[in-house]
This record gives structure tokens, sequence and C-alpha cells, in this order.
């Protein structure tokens, strides 16, 4: 049993959600006063994420876990579930997307329960800027949370960036010698409409192009092949003997090679960032389903997955989950 959609598309990456709850303000995110919480009841136990973990990867082809959030740092059984992840047979590539603060105490402690790397999102090495972004004074613990990582082995060490027009663009190049200096591999993501506000303009956002075009004017960027890329959704270009990497989402997606599903957390299977239609794993699991019947709701919702986010079309409609209830 494998998760096939209708387009002949394999779903092999699982992203799981921790908690909605993040400890910066990120403003393509979330308001600066925060979001109402999903209730704990709601939220799947690490007993219940573990389980259906268990049957992606044992029954369904799941080849990579990611965890995520929210800020996925803010559960408390987070090496547990690692450690829980890296035990199952065949063992999947695990993979942990976060904010970066607190990382500094706990990628040793994640490394050795079994986690492979971790994706860091940082948008400025202002600490000013920074604060204005994420209504929060926490730069210096994301750069120790950095080099932790790296220190622990938790390589290669990905920093995620989002450009805004009028506010960070000129980061563009600052972040790269920043990170070809650390050894960490840069990847610019185009801002997309999954903020909780629903104040996404697409004229407000830096397009893949002008991040080329900006980093092309100080460093010699080489593309590298497509093959390269396979399913990933970065694009890669040589640089300096590493690789910078950008997604663009939205002026150019890559539906067509999507391998992803994502699982909420609370228990909905979600086809697409931009879904509007998910399936409840959660509710169904605690009315005594067992794994024969969750993987067949699984492979069901994957099926109806759509060709493409559709964020071009005239009817598009943002979703109504933030990106922070998603997870990335």
């Amino acid at each position: 049993m494998r998760l096939l959609d209708g387009y002949g598309r394999q779903a092999t990456d699982l992203r799981v959600s921790l908690t909605d709850r993040c400890n910066l303000r990120c403003s393509y995110c979330m308001p600066p006063e925060g979001l109402d919480w999903l209730p704990k009841p709601e939220l799947l136990t690490d007993e219940e994420v573990l389980r259906l973990v268990r049957i992606g990867v044992e029954r369904l082809g799941v080849t990579e876990v990611r965890y995520t959030g929210g800020e996925p740092l803010l559960r408390r059984g987070l090496p547990g579930v690692i450690a829980a992840t890296a035990a199952l047979d065949p063992r999947p590539e695990i993979s942990l997307t976060t904010n970066g603060i607190g990382l500094a105490r706990l990628a040793a402690p994640l490394r050795e329960a079994g986690l492979d790397r971790v994706n860091v999102s940082l948008d400025t090495l202002d600490p000013e800027l920074f604060r204005k972004l994420a209504f929060r004074d926490r730069l210096p613990d994301v750069l120790e949370g950095l080099a932790a990582a790296a220190a622990a082995g938790l390589a290669p060490v990905k920093v995620n960036t989002v450009l805004m027009r009028g506010v960070n663009e000129e980061e563009a190049a600052p972040l790269l010698r920043f990170c070809l200096d650390h050894g960490y591999r840069l990847r610019f993501i185009e801002q997309m409409p999954l903020d909780a506000q629903h104040g996404w303009q697409r004229e407000n956002m830096i397009t893949a192009d002008e991040i080329q075009e900006r980093l092309a004017a100080e460093f010699a960027l080489e593309p590298l092949p497509s093959a390269e890329r396979g399913s990933a959704p970065a694009e890669l270009f040589a640089v300096e003997g590493s690789t910078v990497g950008i997604i663009a989402s939205v002026t150019r997606p890559f539906c067509g090679a999507c391998d992803r599903v994502r699982l909420t957390a609370d228990g909905q299977i979600r086809n697409c960032l931009f879904a509007r239609e998910e399936s409840n794993l959660r509710d169904a699991m605690r009315a005594g389903a067992d794994d024969d019947e969750l993987a067949e709701r699984w492979t069901a919702a994957v099926r109806a997955k759509r060709a493409g986010h559709g964020i071009d079309d005239p009817a598009f409609l943002q979703p109504d989950r933030p990106m922070s209830a998603i997870g990335g």
C-alpha cells in the first residue's frame, strides 16, 4: 500500500506538526498578540503521533519524517518522539524545522536521540530588525542554536529565509555570506499566503527572480542541473564550494513533483499547505480504528490530492489555518 494520488505522485515525505504554539511572532505567520492556540485535548499525544508515523513508515512507504510546528522545540516529549521514530524499521530520515530558540540546549540530545538534520528560520542578522520582525529579542539565541546544531553533527544545517519588500530584502547577500562562512546551507523561500491576518499581497513578495538578481550582484552563481533537485522544492545554485537554494512556491510552483503529505498537531491529514480540505485521523483513531482502517483512510485522503495549489487561480482562497497551525 502506498500514498498515491490521482496524478501518479507518491507521498514519501511526511511533515508532522507537533504544536501550533510558537515563541516568536513573525509577521508573515501571526499577529504580535499571538493566536488562539489549539486546546490540549484536541492535540495528538506523543503515542498518537508515533502510531500514525509508524503506519506511514511501515505500511505506506514514508521515507522521510520532518517534525515542525509552530515551534516543535516547545514539545516536551520531542526527544522521545525522535528516538521512537529512529527505532522504526525501515528507519526514515528524520529532520526538524525550528526557529532555533532552545536549540543550543537541545541540539546534542536530539542528535543522540536520532535526529539527522535541522532547518532553522532566520530572516535577518540585524538585532533591531529581528525584534521588529519577530517581536522578540532572541537573535543571539537563534545564532547559538545554529552553532550548536553544527557542533552536534546535524548536517547539513539549513537556514530558511523569507524576504519581504520594504522590510528585509537587503538581507539577501549578508545572509548568504554568513551561511557560507559558517558552513550552513541557505534557502530563500518566497513569502506565501499563509499568514493568520490574511494580509498577504503578491506585490509585497520578493520573487525568486529578484532574489537571484540580488545574489548574482555579489556572488557568482552556477545553476545546478534539475536532476540534482529531484522532488526537493529548492532550485539550487553552486556558490563558493557550497549551494544556495531558492524555493519559488508562488512564481515557479513545483506541484508536479510534490512528494509531501502533512499531519497537523490535531491529527488532520493535509495534502498541501494551501489545501482547504482535511481528513481527520484523530477522531477515527480515538474511536477505536485499527491500523488497517487508519491506513485506508490515509490513502483515500491522498488519492484526492489536487494537481496544484492554485494560487494563480482567480478562485483561490487562502486556507483558514495559518502556517503555525499547518506545519511547514
